[in-house]
């Protein structure tokens, strides 16, 4: 097979995908704090909204952003979340569900 050929076989799935990883994030919907999932998580958009008294693990600086199960980079202000699935979450979010993301 010519170099060229094996280029574009290469290239063609690798793009594909890249593609598809982009639909999926685009079409996924931002999860409301009154969806069921997040009442039972205690999830906030904001997280110094979060009642400190029902969830006593909460702690200050405690951010979807710095959580191990934030699957976005820290500067995009919603993305997608493991304890959500399908669901795009706030940056500056919180839920019970919270784990220090490891250095």
């Amino acid at each position: 097979m010519t170099t060229r050929r094996r280029f574009v076989l290469t290239l063609l799935p690798a793009t594909a995908l890249a593609v598809a990883a982009r639909v999926t994030s685009a079409q996924a919907a931002r999860l409301a704090e009154n969806d069921p999932q997040a009442i039972a998580l205690g999830y906030k958009h904001d997280a110094t909204k979060v009642d400190a008294k029902k969830f006593p693990r909460f702690a200050a600086g405690q951010i979807c952003s710095n959580c191990q199960l934030y699957q976005g980079k820290p500067s995009e202000e919603w993305a997608p979340c493991s304890a959500f699935a399908g669901k795009l979450v706030n940056a500056k979010g919180w839920c019970s569900a919270w784990v220090k993301k490891a250095a």
